[in-house]
C-alpha cells in the first residue's frame, strides 16, 4: 500500500464513497405533507431525471392483495414487503439510470404503545442515500389532520406529534450516520426552489464528481495569473494559518446565539462519529450547515467569527513577500469554511493574490477532503509547479507527503491534533514521508517524538529556499504628499527657523499623526475593535490592522517627536528607540507583523539602508514602513546610483512615506540640525 492510499484509508475510517443509487426519502410524521411536496417536485424537476415513489403505493403495488391486504399482515410479513419494496426501487434506479424520491417513514405511531416505534428495515438503510426530513411545526400537522377525513388516522395530541417528531430525528440522525447514508431536516420556510437544487445536486454528486470540480476550481485560479507560477505554496487554513479552529468557533458562536440549537449539530459530533473524515462526513457537514442556517445567517456568523480570527504574524510577514513574487503562487486549500478565509485574507490585504479552495455550502460545489488536497498539488506538480506544502493535522498528511517541500506546522500543545504525532510516524517511518515543522505560535514547543528538523518561517535561509533564490518585485513603494495643502501647512513651522524646541516637536508629532493616518494606514489596512458607544452600548470602532503586533521604531533623537505622533495614532504599537542598529534586537521584532521606522530627515539614506539590511537579517518577511518629515529627491531617485532606492531593490515588502520631498541636501550642523533645533541643543553642537 503507497501511503496515498493509506491516507484514503486513514480518512474514511470505514466508510468510502459507494456507488449505490441515489434514492432519497422524503421523511416526516403522518400529516406533515410528503405527499403534496413529492407531487411538487415531480412538476418542478420531471421525471426525465427523477423517478418518484409514495412508499405506502410502492409497498402496495408489489404486494399480494395491494396495501389493504399488506395493513392486516403480521409485522414480520409486513417488513418483509417493505425490504421487497425498497429494494425494488433501487433496482429501477440502476436500470433506469434516474434517482428515485420516496415519501416514507422511519416510525409509526402505535396506539397500542402510546408511542412512536421503528419501522424502517434494514434493507431501507442499505438503499436510501439520503434522507431529507420534513420538520413542519407539530400545531400545523395537528390542525391538517384534524382537517383530512379523506386519511383515517390516530388522533394525536401536539405534544404526542412533537414527541413523535423528536424520536424520528435523532433516530434518523444517528442511522444515517452509522450507515453513510446523508440526513438532512427541511423546516418549514424550506422552499420548492432549494429542494428542487438540493436533489439536482444529490443526483450527481460522487466523490469523482467531487474531484472534479474541486480541480476545476484550481484551474480557474491558474487560468487568472498569465503564467503558471515556477514555485506553488499549497496551505492548509485553519491551525496552521491560525491557531483557531474556525468550525469550533463557528457552532460555538451558534450556540451561544441560539442556545436551544441541539448540541448534536456540532461538526466535533460527526467528525468523532462512524463517518470520520471521509468524503460522506463533510458532505454531510455541508448539509448541517444548510439544515441550520440561512444564507443571512451563515454570512454573519461567517463575519463574526472571521474577526475572531488572528493569523500568525510570521504566516501573514511569508504570504506578503511571497505575494510580490511572479514566479511563486499561493493557494489555500481548507476543509474549512470558505467564506470566514476570505474573510480573514480580505482583512489582512492578501485576497487578491492568496485564493482560497473550499467549501460551507452546497452552493460551493464541493468538498475539500484529504483526496482531494493530496489531489490539488499532484495537479500542480503535473503542471511543472515545484510544490511546497504547509499543513498541521492527519487530513493534510497525503499532501505533505504527495510535496516536493512539506512544512508541518506545530501549534501550541493544549490545542494541537492529538492524533497527528502517531499518524506523522507512520507516514513517516512506512512511507518515507521527509517534512520540517514551523512552531507557532514563538512560544510554543516543537513535537519532540517526531524528530522532524524545525525551522523558522522568518529565517533568510527558509524565505531563500521558498523563492530559489529568485526575487522579483519593484523595490520600495516611495509616497509623499508634497503638493498638498495639508502637507505645505505642516511642513512651514518644521522649515520655519525660527520654530524650535517643544514647538518645534509638537510640529514633528503632528506630521507623524498625520502621516499614520494618511499613509501607514492605508498601506497596513485596518482591523475591527471594540468599543463603548457614547449611548452607553457596545459597538465597533477601527484601529491598525495587527496593531500590537507592530513595532515603531524612532531613530536617533531627531525621529522621536513624529515617532511619538505615530504612535498616537496607533497607542497599541510597541515603541523602540535607536541610536544604530545594534539598539534594534531580535525580540523587538520577534512575533511582529509590522516595523514602522521613523526618521526626522532622510538624506542619503545611508541610516534606512543599514537599518532595513539589519532587519532583513533578523527577520525576512516583516512588513517595513519608513515614515519621515522630508526626504532628500535624489535619495529616492531610482535613476542614480546608489541611491537608497536602488540600495534597497532586492527588499520585499517595504514603503517609504514622507510628508514632502525636497531637492535641497539636508547636511545639518549647529542651527541648521534637526535634532539640535528639536531639543534647544544647537549652543552645544
Amino acid at each position: 500500500m503507497d501511503f496515498q492510499s493509506y491516507q484514503t484509508t486513514l480518512s474514511a475510517k470505514g466508510w468510502a464513497s459507494n456507488r449505490k443509487p441515489v434514492v432519497v426519502g422524503l421523511y416526516g410524521v403522518s400529516g406533515c405533507g410528503k405527499t403534496f411536496l413529492l407531487n411538487r417536485l415531480k412538476q418542478r424537476v420531471g421525471e426525465e431525471d427523477f423517478i418518484f415513489y409514495d412508499g405506502s403505493q410502492a409497498i402496495g403495488g408489489i404486494t399480494t392483495g395491494g396495501l389493504e391486504h399488506f395493513q392486516k399482515m403480521e409485522e414480520q410479513e409486513q417488513t418483509m414487503w417493505r425490504q421487497r419494496a425498497i429494494d425494488t426501487i433501487g433496482k429501477n434506479c440502476i436500470e433506469n439510470g434516474q434517482a428515485a424520491i420516496v415519501a416514507g417513514h422511519s416510525m409509526l405511531w402505535s396506539e397500542a404503545e402510546g408511542d412512536a416505534l421503528p419501522v424502517y428495515t434494514p434493507n431501507d438503510l442499505d438503499v436510501y442515500s439520503h434522507i431529507l426530513y420534513l420538520n413542519v411545526p407539530a400545531e400545523v400537522i395537528a390542525q391538517r389532520r384534524a382537517e383530512d377525513a379523506a386519511k383515517d388516522r390516530p388522533n394525536l395530541s401536539v405534544d404526542q406529534l412533537r414527541e413523535w417528531q423528536r424520536k424520528e430525528i435523532i433516530e434518523l440522525r444517528a442511522l444515517c450516520r452509522a450507515h453513510g447514508i446523508l440526513f438532512l431536516v427541511l423546516h418549514q420556510q424550506a422552499n420548492l426552489e432549494r429542494i428542487s437544487t438540493m436533489l439536482y445536486d444529490f443526483r450527481v454528486h460522487t466523490e469523482e464528481h467531487n474531484l472534479f470540480l474541486a480541480k476545476r476550481e484550481l484551474d480557474g485560479v491558474l487560468e487568472a495569473r498569465q503564467d503558471l507560477p515556477k514555485t506553488m505554496l499549497v496551505m492548509d487554513a485553519d491551525k496552521t494559518l491560525a491557531a483557531e479552529d474556525t468550525g469550533a468557533l463557528f457552532w460555538a458562536a451558534a450556540l451561544q446565539k441560539w442556545p436551544q440549537m441541539e448540541g448534536e449539530n456540532t461538526l466535533k459530533a460527526l467528525f468523532s462519529g462512524p463517518l470520520g473524515y471521509s468524503y460522506i462526513a463533510f458532505r454531510q457537514a455541508t448539509l448541517l450547515y444548510e439544515e441550520t442556517f440561512d444564507e443571512e445567517e451563515f454570512e454573519d456568523l461567517c463575519q463574526h467569527v472571521s474577526l475572531r480570527v488572528t493569523m500568525y504574524p510570521e504566516m501573514v510577514s511569508l504570504l506578503q513577500v511571497v505575494a510580490e513574487q511572479e514566479h511563486v503562487g499561493i493557494v489555500v486549500v481548507s476543509s474549512g469554511l470558505r467564506r470566514v478565509w476570505e474573510k480573514v485574507l480580505m482583512r489582512e490585504g492578501l485576497s487578491r493574490t492568496v485564493k482560497i479552495i473550499g467549501g460551507g455550502r452546497l452552493a460551493d460545489g464541493f468538498v475539500v477532503t484529504a483526496a482531494v488536497k493530496t489531489a490539488l498539488v499532484a495537479q500542480l506538480q503535473n503542471q511543472g509547479a515545484h510544490v511546497w506544502a504547509f499543513g498541521d493535522s492527519p487530513l493534510d498528511l497525503g499532501m505533505l507527503s504527495k510535496a516536493d517541500q512539506a512544512i508541518v506546522v506545530v501549534g501550541d500543545e493544549r490545542t494541537r491534533s492529538k492524533t497527528m504525532d502517531a499518524e506523522l510516524m507512520t507516514a513517516m517511518n512506512a512511507y518515507g514521508l521527509r517534512a520540517r515543522q514551523a512552531v507557532l505560535p514563538r512560544k510554543a514547543l516543537p513535537r519532540t517524538n517526531t524528530k522532524l528538523p524545525v525551522v523558522k518561517l522568518t529565517d533568510c535561509g527558509f524565505l531563500n529556499d521558498v523563492l530559489a533564490g529568485q526575487y522579483t518585485h519593484t523595490g520600495p513603494q516611495v509616497l509623499h504628499v508634497t503638493d498638498e495643502n495639508a502637507a505645505k501647512l505642516l511642513a512651514t513651522p518644521m522649515r520655519n527657523s525660527a520654530v524650535a524646541g517643544p514647538a518645534l516637536r509638537e510640529a514633528h508629532r503632528q506630521a507623524g499623526q498625520y502621516l499614520a493616518r494618511g499613509f501607514v494606514a492605508e498601506i497596513i489596512g485596518l482591523e475591527l475593535a471594540p468599543i463603548q458607544h457614547v449611548l452607553g452600548r457596545p459597538t465597533s470602532g477601527y484601529q491598525l490592522c495587527r496593531e500590537k503586533q507592530t513595532t515603531i521604531v524612532a531613530l536617533m533623537r531627531g525621529g522621536e517627536p513624529m515617532a511619538s505622533g505615530v504612535n498616537d495614532v496607533f497607542p497599541l504599537a510597541m515603541f523602540v528607540h535607536a541610536k544604530d542598529t545594534n539598539d534594534l534586537k531580535f525580540h523587538h521584532l520577534d512575533g511582529q507583523a509590522t516595523l514602522i521606522l521613523v526618521d526626522s530627515v532622510i538624506n542619503t539614506g545611508k541610516t534606512i539602508v543599514d537599518f532595513v539590511k539589519h532587519v532583513r537579517k533578523l527577520h525576512a518577511t516583516i512588513r517595513i514602513v519608513v515614515v519621515s518629515g522630508v526626504i532628500q529627491a535624489q535619495c529616492v531617485s531610482g535613476s542614480n546610483d546608489g541611491s537608497l532606492v536602488q540600495n534597497l531593490a532586492s527588499y520585499a515588502c517595504l514603503h517609504i512615506v514622507g510628508l514632502r520631498l525636497s531637492e535641497t541636501s539636508f547636511v545639518g550642523s549647529r542651527q541648521t540640525d534637526t535634532g539640535n533645533r528639536l531639543f534647544n541643543t544647537t549652543h552645544l553642537a
